[in-house]
């Protein structure tokens, strides 16, 4: 369930966009402000307590920072895509490379952090709706090939429940 979850939510978000083509952003805006204070708010009282509860907590603050740092470097390159702030330039053709890696980087992380731990997981999923949307959404604006849409979209749901399977077997 914990794999499906995530690549289910990602690829119905991204049919949800092709049925209905919304035009209006401004709820998801809101829902992304909402999922990102959500997942906030479990990995401040669930997740920090027992990382720290179980380490060396200087080791673990070290990979709090690192983790931190590591977010702002994706946003450099996703431009904060996964806060809502995707601009379709008219001079883009093609798929957003550097957008779409940093993405899915972003949701490969996520998936380290749902191992056993349901509420997280549902935080992150939440999270990767409005996240899928917007994507969608840029993908069909930007004329890529539905093909390359569908496969950009695929990678993009299966970075989650990867980085969650690795995280459990290494």
């Amino acid at each position: 369930m914990v794999y499906l979850l995530p690549f289910l939510a990602v690829l119905l978000s991204f049919m949800l966009v092709l049925t209905f083509k919304p035009k209006n952003t401004d709820i998801l805006k809101l829902l992304l402000a909402f999922s990102g204070a959500f997942l906030l708010a479990l990995t401040i009282f669930e997740l920090l307590p027992e990382v720290y509860q179980h380490g060396n907590p200087k080791q673990m603050g070290v990979f709090v920072i690192i983790g931190i740092l590591l977010q702002i470097f994706l946003e450099f390159f996703s431009k904060g895509a996964e806060h809502g702030h995707v601009h379709h330039e008219k001079k883009q053709e093609g798929l957003p490379i550097l957008l779409l890696a940093s993405l899915c980087l972003h949701a490969f992380v996520e998936g380290f952090s749902i191992k056993d731990h349901n509420n997280m997981l549902y935080g992150v999923l939440v999270h990767k709706v409005p996240v899928a949307i917007i994507v969608g959404l840029f993908l069909i604006n930007s004329k890529v090939r539905m093909a390359t849409a569908f496969l950009a979209m695929g990678i993009f749901a299966i970075m989650t429940p990867l980085g969650n399977y690795l995280s459990e077997n290494l």
